[in-house]
């Protein structure tokens, strides 16, 4: 899987979010060690603090299903789904990231509607973060 072909997967992903209340689509796709894909989307809920993002739904997903090592995560996401600039991930999303991956963990944020991306690590987005001694 290249990171362009994972950047285009949450760009599909984005397609399917729940979004009455912003219309702020965001779209994940989260790549597994042995290479497995997991998708989400942000949904929205009339009670704000219920909505859930689209990289937590991804990363539930993994995770509900047994999986526990992760790679890398493509973001993306815009008013009405204009994804021309890069949507990075909220602070809970960044610490859930924490809980389940390594400091050098890839997070793509995509722009360009899914043709290109700037790459960053969990290190360098949640720099001396709370976590779990690995």
């Amino acid at each position: 899987m290249t990171d362009l072909e994972l950047c285009r997967l949450a760009h599909k992903a984005m397609e399917k979010a729940y979004v009455p209340y912003s219309g702020f689509r965001v779209g994940a796709a989260l790549l597994t060690e042995d290479g497995k894909v997991y998708t989400g989307c942000n949904i929205e809920n009339a009670s704000y603090g219920a909505t859930n993002c689209a990289e937590r739904t991804a990363i539930f997903k993994a995770v509900s299903e047994g999986e526990r090592k992760f790679v890398a995560i493509a973001i993306t996401g815009g008013h009405e789904g204009d994804d021309r600039n890069p949507c990075p991930p909220c602070g809970i999303c960044r610490q859930v990231m924490g809980e389940f991956c390594s400091g050098d963990f890839r997070i793509l944020l995509v722009k360009d509607h899914g043709n290109a991306y700037d790459a960053y690590t969990l290190e360098q987005l949640l720099p001396a973060g709370f976590v779990l001694e690995k």
